[in-house]
């Protein structure tokens, strides 16, 4: 799979790289295994000791769960590929036509195309600076920092990190008007459930920023829709492990909104940027049948992907960042 957003892209000295988490290259239980495997060795993702973790992992886990997740991953997978990759290379190539000035690419942390032998081929191509856009709104240790790890370790190019942008007005006004225009065409819901990707509490305690970042962008999105304060819940996702994940757990949430009667739900997940495992075959399958056996419709509000807006609005975060390191505003 190519790293570069498209074949015309300009020649220029500044590269901006939209970096996304990653995404096996094959719905098969190989692939599977070697895209967790490289995941799961991060020690920003599983910070235990590598003389537990390793065996527990290669022992244990992959070969337990690399099957069943290929599964997952089958029932979801597009012909042009694993729904993570395609939209975000569809959203670098929608950024590009914004910022034709700039080289635009894109990356993954883990899997293809690297992160890490993204930045030494830029470098191998006389590029300068590189502007790493993480494609995580709100910042964590386990995510965010980690895409900073492998940009720090990066030798002879000029560097800067976009931390986050879970209250960037143009990116909130971007969710807010694709659930308006979800509930334009099927109707307004009953109520609206923000659901985030989980993390272990102690890293919460420990000071990560993330649950306040995910509460911010909620509330943010929820003004800017004018719903009231108990048109909405926020809830997270995807635990994994045995730790305590942060509270209230979606799959609860909606079981809690089902006994008290709520037929209807719209579900955004407003932590991904495009859609993925986890939004289409998590949330849009696994929970909404859950939620359907208890009565219940659950209508999943995708992502912003490629969408226009979406590209405008890392278009201004990209300006902005770059305003005052380039020679010249691009």
């Amino acid at each position: 799979m190519p790293a570069t957003a498209s074949n015309d892209a300009p020649a220029a000295d500044t590269a901006v790289v939209l970096v996304n988490l990653g995404t096996p290259d094959a719905a098969n239980t190989a692939a599977v295994r070697r895209y967790l495997a490289e995941f799961l060795h991060d020690r920003r993702v599983v910070d235990m000791s590598r003389w537990l973790w390793c065996p527990l992992l290669h022992f244990a886990i992959l070969p337990l769960r690399s099957g069943k997740v290929a599964h997952k991953y089958a029932s979801v997978w597009l012909p042009e590929g694993s729904p993570l990759a395609v939209h975000t290379r569809r959203l670098a190539e929608a950024l590009q036509r914004e910022l034709p000035q700039l080289r635009v690419i894109y990356a993954m942390r883990y899997g293809q195309p690297s992160w890490r032998a993204t930045l030494q081929r830029l470098r191998e191509q006389g590029i300068k600076r590189v502007l790493a856009l993480p494609l995580y709104p709100q910042y964590s240790t386990t995510t965010t920092a980690s895409v900073g790890d492998v940009l720090d370790a990066a030798q002879g190019l000029d560097k800067r990190l976009v931390h986050d942008y879970h209250a960037d007005p143009d990116w909130v006004a971007a969710v807010a008007e694709s659930i308006r225009r979800h509930r334009a065409a099927h109707g307004p819901g009953e109520h609206l459930l923000f659901s985030f990707h989980g993390l272990p509490q102690r890293l919460a305690a420990a000071g990560d920023p993330y649950p306040r970042q995910c509460e911010a962008s909620a509330r943010a999105i929820a003004q800017a829709l004018g719903l009231a304060e108990d048109a909405w819940t926020l809830s997270y996702q995807s635990r994994f492990g045995r730790e305590p994940w942060l509270e209230p757990a979606t799959a609860d949430t909606l079981t809690a909104l089902a006994a008290r009667g709520v037929r209807q739900v719209d579900v955004v997940a407003p932590g991904f940027a495009v859609d993925c495992l986890e939004t289409l075959e998590e949330v849009a399958m696994m929970l909404a049948e859950d939620f359907a056996a208890r009565g219940g419709k659950l209508r999943y509000v995708p992502c912003l992907n490629e969408s226009p807006a979406h590209a405008q609005a890392l278009a201004g975060i990209v300006r902005r960042e770059l305003a005052g390191w380039l020679p010249a505003d691009p």
